[in-house]
């Protein structure tokens, strides 16, 4: 009888192992990506898609819901959406990188961008060719925004009486415009407190990413543990921590008391975040980037009230930066007018300085859009009427 040899064995051997564990691998039930589509959320679908793939009861809300503003390379982008039955039927960029080859890249992937979000009804959508930094940050305000929706679907931190979470509010300081770019602060607060604050505008570009990329940080925490806008200024940040502590301070004005009362401060700035129909936390009560006040902007409805509120027109975008006007009004009259936004840097800041007070004097002058061009600041004065005529039209004058 011939004897096999050593080797042979230690190869059979090993090759009988081998099939042993491809044929137990071949029995393991298949059920990774069936366990992760239960217990995960999938990138980019919205809250209200899960629940509904999943056949959740939660619904999305109804009514406009503008996202958090994404910071890019280029320049902030923020997305609102127009919302009605569950599904999206409006997106669009309420600000977008420009300036430069920016403008004619963005005028091309903006409208992509607004297109696939109402075709897909979330975040997961493609980029455009191109403008990958703008559709990176357009896709995560869009989830931002797409957020905000579902909370409101599910009655989360929208007012309603009875839980903790709807105690809670969120608003938006104004816009402070700084030597270097506009500064602008959202706070959260629950119980009387600050739980959260961010910048949703800061200085960018250059050193001012760098310097804001360690400063804002610091201001946002400083905002929480302090409870107030008296907080100290970041060295080596001094014009960002004055823009940032300005517009806290705006925030915090318009904080409704726990009882739900008047809102506490007076004079038309108080009166900013005044208005009976603005929403409670989780409801946008940002509005736009820069809005400030949005006073029921996003809520669906106007935040005039028999002639007295205040409310905040469309961001109108020029070709040096977004323009957008907030309104003030008594019995019927405007009392006082605002930009909340205008371009900023370079020579802009010089152009809006001059510009601005001016047509706020003459909206209070006509208490109508229809005013006169400031010289040398054609694109904002286009800018600004437009924006101004937007918050006529909510105010239903």
């Amino acid at each position: 009888m011939r004897k096999t040899h050593p080797l042979r064995r230690v190869v059979l051997a090993g090759a009988a192992t081998v099939s042993g564990i491809v044929l137990l691998l071949s029995l393991k039930p298949g059920s990774d990506s069936g366990s992760e589509a239960v217990g995960g959320a999938a990138p980019g679908q919205s809250i209200g898609a899960q629940e509904s793939a999943q056949g959740g009861a939660q619904a999305i809300g109804t009514g406009k819901f503008t996202g958090d503003a994404a910071d890019t390379q280029y320049g902030p982008v923020q997305v609102r959406l127009t919302v009605n039955g569950g599904k999206i039927t409006k997106a669009e960029a309420v600000q977008n990188p420009t300036g430069g080859q920016s403008t004619q890249i963005n005028n091309n992937a903006i409208p992509k961008l607004n297109q696939a979000a109402v075709a897909a009804g979330t975040a997961d959508i493609d980029a455009v060719s191109g403008a990958t930094y703008t559709s990176e940050g357009y896709k995560k305000s869009l989830q931002s925004a797409l957020d905000k929706a579902a909370a409101q679907g599910g009655g989360s931190g929208q007012g309603a009486g009875g839980g903790g979470a709807a105690q809670a509010q969120t608003v938006t300081g104004d816009a402070a415009d700084t030597q270097y770019g506009p500064v602008q602060v959202r706070i959260t607060v629950n119980g009387g407190k600050i739980t959260k604050a961010e910048a949703v505008q800061q200085p960018t570009g250059g050193q001012s990413t760098q310097i804001n990329g360690n400063a804002v940080p610091k201001l946002n925490q400083a905002a929480v543990a302090a409870g107030t806008a008296d907080i100290d200024a970041v060295s080596g940040a001094t014009y960002t921590s004055t823009g940032y502590k300005k517009s806290l301070q705006s925030a915090l004005d318009k904080v409704k008391p726990a009882g739900g009362g008047a809102e506490a401060g007076s004079g038309a700035e108080a009166g900013a975040g005044a208005s009976p129909s603005a929403p409670a936390a989780g409801g946008d009560a940002g509005a736009d980037a820069g809005a400030g006040a949005g006073a029921g902007q996003d809520a669906g409805g106007g935040g005039v009230s028999n002639g007295t509120g205040t409310v905040t027109g469309e961001v109108a975008q020029t070709e040096y930066g977004p323009v957008q006007v907030r309104i003030t009004m008594r019995e019927g009259k405007i009392v006082q007018a605002a930009a909340v936004q205008a371009p900023s840097g370079g020579k802009s800041t010089q152009v809006s300085n001059n510009a601005v007070p001016k047509l706020n004097q003459q909206t209070v002058a006509a208490g109508s859009a229809d005013i006169d061009a400031v010289s040398g600041a054609t694109y904002t004065s286009a800018g600004y009427k437009k924006s101004l005529q937007s918050a006529l039209d909510q105010a239903g004058v």
